[in-house]
């Protein structure tokens, strides 16, 4: 029979072989080579890493695992599961980076100086590889964990249900709610520089039906599959992220145009696998449940907050309005910066332990973010550094707070 932790291993592997397996295909020459050489550094940097202190910890009784939870293959005293999320991430952050940052197969070919010069329009890309990138693979992640993590607390492990739920919020919930954002926020891509690399793309005018249906065929199955096997109240909130996920971008709806509202939906995009995993495992929505979630969903305001910053003039050229168009990049600013404080005390304040834990993974949020209070509209660009480095935050946040959840699971339970 396998193990909870092994079944956990597998299940959050699937994100991983997919961007691996796409690195290794994508990628040609030097960038495949430094693809592998980081691969292979920060494998056996982090895997050292964790022999060494998972060993220490158990060792000196810190930690401990039950045999029943695990396969019983033990490297020292620590179980070989441990090392899953070690090889899960030296795997996928640098293949997630190389894939992002990847330069054309090609350079273009050289013309005389006195010859004229045809500018020709880049060629479409294949379905597939647009739909991929429209669907944001770095924050695949942000809301499948949710589901998962919620999902594996109310359960003590994962069965179809499980899987199923992940699989959806990793990929087509992605899918249908960057889709329709580069659908409907076309204009504005194209005069945003930072668009059409790691931070969102521009989708070409060709491919929006496209998505649009590629959106509504991948999503539905898998919502009508979880209304079937959920409760009444799972498929509220289930009906209530998915109506979110449209009612941010499309027309006529433009919950992203709403001052505050903006910043709301948006958390909720991310909030909302976390309370579909919880209620459609059957568990009950208490006080400490909720405080973790106001707290997530105050991050989540902040983030988005924070992130119109930058778009500021772009934004305001293509007539949009954000919480930032609206108050002013500085206003905003220090909006996100009493989010973040304000999620810390709930989770200090109201979350039980371990969770209230998590209250530490926000603080590296909180100080880039103050870093910029004294940002003018005129200078609003320069706060893309600091929404930059949330690509890597966000990867050390959920990492933290994995880790609560399974020693919260696993050890302290």
């Amino acid at each position: 029979m396998t193990s909870l932790y092994t079944t956990l291993n597998l299940t959050m592997s699937i994100p991983v072989v997919a961007v691996a397996l796409l690195a290794a295909w994508r990628l040609r020459g030097p960038e495949r080579r430094r693809w592998l050489t980081g691969v292979g550094g920060a494998l056996a940097v982090v895997l050292v890493l964790t022999a060494i202190f998972d060993n220490v910890m158990i060792s000196a009784g810190l930690v401990a695992y039950d045999d029943a939870l695990t396969s019983g293959i033990r490297l020292g005293v620590a179980p070989i599961e441990d090392f899953a999320y070690a090889v899960a991430a030296a795997v996928f952050v640098p293949s997630v980076w190389s894939l992002l940052t990847a330069g054309p197969r090609e350079e273009p070919p050289e013309v005389d100086d006195d010859e004229v010069r045809i500018l020709e329009q880049p060629a479409t890309p294949g379905l597939l590889t647009t739909l991929f990138w429209s669907s944001r693979p770095v924050s695949w992640v942000n809301t499948a964990a949710p589901f998962a993590l919620a999902y594996f607390l109310a359960t003590g492990g994962f069965d179809a249900v499980g899987v199923i739920g992940t699989v959806f919020f990793l990929v087509p919930y992605n899918l249908a709610m960057y889709g329709i954002n580069d659908v409907f926020d076309y204009e504005s891509d194209m005069r945003n520089p930072r668009k059409g690399g790691v931070e969102g793309s521009v989708l070409q005018r060709s491919r929006h039906t496209a998505t649009l249906v590629a959106s509504a065929v991948t999503t539905v199955p898998f919502l009508a599959y979880l209304v079937l096997v959920g409760s009444w109240e799972s498929s509220l909130w289930l009906a209530a992220s998915a109506f979110a996920v449209i009612a941010y971008s499309a027309k006529g709806l433009r919950f992203k145009e709403i001052q505050f509202l903006d910043s709301i939906t948006s958390a909720f995009h991310f909030v909302s696998p976390a309370i579909v995993g919880w209620t459609i495992a059957g568990a009950e929505l208490s006080g400490g449940v909720w405080a973790c979630l106001i707290a997530f969903m105050l991050w989540g305001a902040a983030s988005q907050a924070f992130g119109a910053v930058q778009d500021v003039r772009f934004d305001r050229e293509a007539d949009l309005k954000s919480v930032a168009t609206v108050l002013g990049a500085r206003t905003t600013v220090w909006f996100a910066v009493a989010c973040y404080a304000a999620a810390v005390l709930v989770l200090l304040v109201a979350a039980p332990w371990p969770a209230s834990g998590a209250a530490f993974a926000i603080l590296p949020y909180l100080a880039t973010v103050a870093a910029y209070v004294r940002v003018t509209d005129a200078d609003a660009e320069r706060t893309n550094e600091g929404w930059r480095r949330f690509l890597v935050l966000n990867m050390l946040a959920g990492f933290c707070v994995t880790q609560l959840v399974l020693w919260s699971v696993l050890v302290w339970t």
